[in-house]
This record gives structure tokens, sequence and C-alpha cells, in this order.
């Protein structure tokens, strides 16, 4: 009765309609906002309490929810004792680098005491990202995951899940990271790896003291749910499974795919992987495990991080089953499962490939060693591209290719090694000397380009997860050994390849991606094993701006943190 009273009255009434159309406006139009806090907050995991780095004293940080179309903006204040910058990996992030966040890139950092607002449009995407601090190791602990709906009433290209869940994956180390890379540094040698891997931050009831860390989500018998996974591990690709139940791949780095049913992912530092799964099984506890892939003889840490699936009304008494994981250097499956991705390629979402290409690169991978006076044997250990060890300039590179500030990097990276080579041979142990240098490569507006990433076996053979900052690629082709230009190409998928923003290079293989050049400025590549990034394994495009009035960089913020 007094509800009808109430709605009776015009004014109200008038409040109460402008408010559901408020609501049902178009979602296109929305500004999402976020403040993100960096403090230091004590943090307690395998028996061991830690001061950490956090966003909001969360670990991992909040999850930031967007929708394509969206505007985002995110203000961070820095109240930590490290200078800070976070990128959001993935987000295109198209004319406006100054918001992409690799420091030294595109940015300064933000110092402590300061603030800085990332200010962006997300356009034309929507899935699973994520993001993270690229400044020293500190995305050890400052990292979450950036979920983008579909516009408004468009709906996902796949069954429609229950619920979804993010799944985080992570490393923990029990001593201070920043100190144990110093270490590493110091001795010219790898720091030690980590203590733990984790989901969502906890590792799970397989490591001592972790029984209240592990991570459990609820499901219901018959209902179907999305997972988006993702690799925010420092050092380590992942396999991920969950026992007694398949998963089906509907997506790669925030892009469509053909679904496919699978075991097991395996998943790179830096990309992310979304699976259906449905609770079709016997009610009951079944373990989500992950634990390292390595196929090359070096040293991970090899443990496995568990989480909790449960059924409703499963006590807690029962105990879980443990999923079967390939084989730490499962090299057939790591091949067969890349094998299986491929784009969606519908009419909605078409795999738009370049097939003509105006420029050829070649870069080959590989480590080093280099003389350093201070260091345990008098050389440490470092990573090339071209054999050419990138140097970190003292200003963004950004600032420097907007404001024509000399000095500061050359544009004259090569398009080919220095000289060719048996590339995946026998391992070569002489003449591991590197170049150092601040070296890019420039590229024209709108041109496509190819890239062939190819392994080498100086020192030794490794895979390594590559990322492309404000760009997706067309991954058209890969192999092990050496590429051979004059076979290859022919074996290349130029109708469905998976489209992503990182890219695992087989141990001693090759990987060709294709782009288009349409988003000019400073764009970050880089090796996503942070051992390597340290270590030199990075360069970066110069991406010219266009003649039209929409083809050109933003101009920088007013607030961009100083040099």
């Amino acid at each position: 009765m007094a509800m009808g009273k109430i709605l009776s009255s015009g004014p109200i009434l008038r409040f109460l309609l402008y408010l559901v159309a408020l609501v049902s406006l178009p979602a296109d139009a929305a500004v999402k906002r976020y403040q993100f806090d960096v403090q230091v907050k004590n943090v307690s995991r395998l028996c061991h309490a830690k001061p950490i780095v956090t966003v909001n004293g969360m670990f991992p940080g909040p999850t930031i929810y967007a929708r394509d179309g969206d505007r985002v903006v995110i203000n961070v204040t820095n109240y930590a004792q490290y200078n800070m910058s976070i990128h959001w990996h993935g987000l295109k992030q198209f004319r406006n680098g100054w918001a992409d966040g690799p420091a030294y890139i595109t940015q300064c950092p933000i110092q402590n005491g300061h603030s800085y607002t990332y200010d962006f449009n997300v356009t034309g995407q929507r899935g699973t990202l994520w993001w993270h601090a690229h400044i020293f190791w500190l995305r050890a602990t400052v990292y979450g995951a950036i979920v983008i709906m579909p516009k408004q009433g468009t709906p996902f290209p796949f069954p429609q899940p229950y619920r979804e869940t993010d799944i985080v994956l992570g490393e923990w180390w029990n001593n201070d990271v920043e100190e144990v890379v110093k270490q590493g540094n110091k001795l010219g040698l790898p720091p030690n790896t980590s203590d733990a891997h984790t989901i969502n931050g906890k590792p799970g009831p397989l490591f001592p003291c972790s029984e209240k860390h592990t991570f459990a989500m609820e499901v219901e018998q018959g209902k179907t749910y999305l997972l988006r996974i993702i690799n925010a591990a420092l050092n380590d690709e992942l396999f991920f499974a969950v026992a007694g139940h398949n998963m089906t791949v509907v997506e790669i780095d925030a892009v469509y795919t053909k679904p496919f049913t699978t075991q097991a992912i395996l998943i790179a530092p830096g990309q992310t992987t979304n699976v259906l799964v449905q609770a079709n099984q016997a009610p009951g506890r079944y373990f989500m495990a992950a634990r390292p892939f390595m196929d090359a003889p070096l040293t991970v840490d090899n443990k496995t991080a568990t989480a909790i699936l449960q059924y409703k009304g499963i006590p807690n008494t029962v105990l879980p089953i443990l999923p079967k994981l390939p084989l730490p250097n499962d090299t057939a499956f790591a091949l067969s499962y890349n094998a299986k991705l491929r784009s969606l390629n519908s009419p909605l979402y078409p795999a738009n490939v370049p097939l003509k290409v105006d420029r050829r690169l070649f870069y080959t991978i590989g480590l080093g060693i280099n003389p350093c006076p201070t260091c345990l044997n008098g050389t440490r250990l470092s990573a090339s591209l071209n054999n050419i060890t990138f140097v970190m300039p003292h200003i963004g590179l950004l600032q420097a290719h907007y404001f024509n500030i000399k000095g500061v990097y050359t544009a004259d990276f090569p398009d080919r090694p220095p000289q060719p080579f048996n590339y995946t041979g026998a391992p070569l142990t002489a003449n591991l000397g590197t170049t150092l240098g601040t070296r890019l490569s420039k590229i024209a507006f709108n041109s496509t380009v190819e890239l062939v990433l190819q392994d080498t076996n100086l020192l030794t053979v490794e895979s390594h997860p590559f990322h492309l900052h404000g760009y997706n690629f067309f991954v058209v082709g890969t192999g092990i050994g050496n590429f051979d230009p004059a076979k290859d190409p022919a074996k290349f998928n130029l109708v469905d390849p998976p489209e992503r923003n990182t890219v695992g290079v087989p141990t001693g293989g090759w990987t060709a991606i294709r782009f288009r050049a349409d988003n000019p400025g400073v764009w970050f590549m880089h090796c996503h094993l942070e051992l390597h990034t340290g270590w030199g394994l990075k360069t970066a495009f110069v991406v010219e701006n266009g003649k039209g009035p929409d083809q050109s960089i933003l101009p920088p913020p007013k607030d961009l943190p100083p040099c």
C-alpha cells in the first residue's frame, strides 16, 4: 500500500524512471574509475612472514572490470619505497602509449609519494587480460586480473557459463624478491628460483603452513563454469589441469578461439586462457593444479600449486583427488596443445591476417656472457636479440620520440642477425659476448610486419614467451630447428592462426608472427621471463605517425611522471 502511494506521486515516479533510464543507457559510454594505492603489507606464506608491495593491501591485487567501449581511469598513488609503474597487459592503448606503463619505455616511474592517472579507452577488445608492475621484479606481488565484458547485449560465442572465476597463477619467494635479484646480479648468475607457485596468491595444501592458504571454488552439479586463467609467474611456463574434469578452451589473450577440449593447458608468463569446465563428475573435492613445463636442462621451481574445486554439500573432510599433469619436460604435449589453438575467424570475430608483407624481420634470441669486474667470476650472464643486449634509458623512450630528444636511443636495430650460423646446432660456448645498446626498430605507419623469432643454442636452447605491447599479432607459423625462409612460409596458417599478445618461441625452434603497424608510438617487445628481460632480452618498435588526423600519438597527459 505504502509503495503504491509513493509510486503514484509524480516527481518521485519521474525520478525512479530516470534512474531506470540511467541503468539502461548504452554501457559503451561508461567511465570506470579505480584508485590503486601501492603500499607495503606484511603477508605470511609457507611459514614465512615478510613485507610485500601490494595494491590496496591485496595479494593478488584488485580485479579491473570494464566493458568493451568503456573508458577506464586508474589513479595510482605510490606509498612504497620503490619506484612504480603499472602495465595493462594486452590492452592496445591506441595512440595512447602514455597509459601503457613500462618504466623508461613509455613513462618514467611514479616515485614515492606521487601519483599518476592511467586514462585509456577499451576499444574492440573483450575477454581476460591482466595488469602488473613493469619495473624491477615488483610484479612478483603487484598484479591482478582485467575482465572485459562484451558490449551490452552481445553474447559470448560459446555456451553462457553459470558463474566465472579468476585463476591467477603466480610465484612466491620466502625472501625479499628485490634482494634475491640483487644478490644474483652481484654474482652475475641467475637468482634463486621461487619457493612455491600460487593460485590466487595461495600455494595450496601440498606446502607447509598452507592449509589455510588454499583457494577453493564451490560448484553445483550439472552447471558450467568459466575459468579465466592468467599466468602471472615471473619465470615459469605452467601446465594447469582440474582433476577428473576436461576443459574446453574458448579464448586466449582476450581473443576467441575455435573451442577444443583438453585435459590440461599450457600457459606461458603473460598469457591468459579462458576455459569452460562442466561440473559433471561424481560430487566430491578435486584439485586444480599448476606446475612448470621446462624442456631444457635448466633449474626451475618444480613444485605444484593446488586449489580445490568443491561440489556443493561435500564436507571439507573429503580428501581431494590430484589431476594427471603432463610430465615437466613433455615437449610433445606442448607442441600439440599449441597447434590446436586457432582463431574463431567467424563473421563477427574475423581473423584479419596480413597476407602481403611490407617488412620482414628475423631476430635471433641468445644468451651470452659479458665482462663484469665486480661479479663472482668476472663475468655476468646476459641475453640478446640479434646479438644486441638492450640497455635501458634514463628517460622514457616515448618522451624522447615525441619531443625529439636526441641521444636517448638510435633507430638502427638490425632487421637480421649480424651473421648467420647454425642457430640450433650443438651448444655454442665460445665468443659469447654481446653488443650493448639502446637500439630500436623504426616501422612505417600501417605497414605489415612479419617477425620470425629464432631460438639459438648460445649457451643453451630454451623456450621464450615474447610479448609485444600495443598490439595483438597472428602466430602464422612455428617449428623446431632453424627457420627455412625457402620452405617454411609455405606451411604458414594465413586463414585462422591464433591471435595473441604473448607467444612462446619453442625450445630450439622458431615462431613467425604478423601484425599491421597501425598504432603509432614506442612499443616494447620483450621476453616475459623476468630473468631474461633483466638480462637485456628486449627491444622496442618506433611506429611512425600516419598522415590522417587520428593516426598520430596523442599529446602526453599533464601528470606524466617526471624523470
